[in-house]
């Protein structure tokens, strides 16, 4: 498997975007729990100039692993891009342990939100 992951990514750096997205599928077929494959198809994704699906499979990669750096990187910065453009972006899980804090619904940069999200993850490890 992790063959399969190293050729996916020789495929997605030398522009190979349909053959890296075949593979990182074969791998999560294989392995449904595969948080790097994920975040492959979100690069991918990425690529392809699909904000929302890179950020949605980002988040699905986070869901499966908190402790994945680049599912976070990516979540974050696609979130960020995002609302920039005005764009909603809204993740319930991430909603409901930043509004546990405050009783608020957290503004997109506010510090509660940071820590009841670092909370949430260190309670899920």
């Amino acid at each position: 498997m992790i063959e399969q992951l190293l050729q996916a990514e020789r495929a997605l750096l030398h522009g190979m975007i349909d053959q890296a997205e075949r593979i990182y599928r074969q791998v999560l077929e294989a392995d449904p729990r595969n948080s790097i494959a994920v975040v492959g198809l979100a690069r991918v994704a990425l690529e392809r100039a699909d904000d929302r699906g890179a950020l949605d499979l980002a988040r699905r990669a986070l869901q499966i692993d908190p402790e994945n750096i680049a599912a976070r990187r990516l979540a974050d910065r696609m979130a960020e891009v995002l609302r920039h453009r005005g764009e909603a972006v809204h993740d319930a899980v991430e909603a409901e342990v930043a509004e546990g804090e405050t009783g608020q619904p957290p503004g997109p940069a506010s510090p509660a939100r940071g820590r009841a999200l670092l909370d949430h993850f260190r309670r899920r490890g």
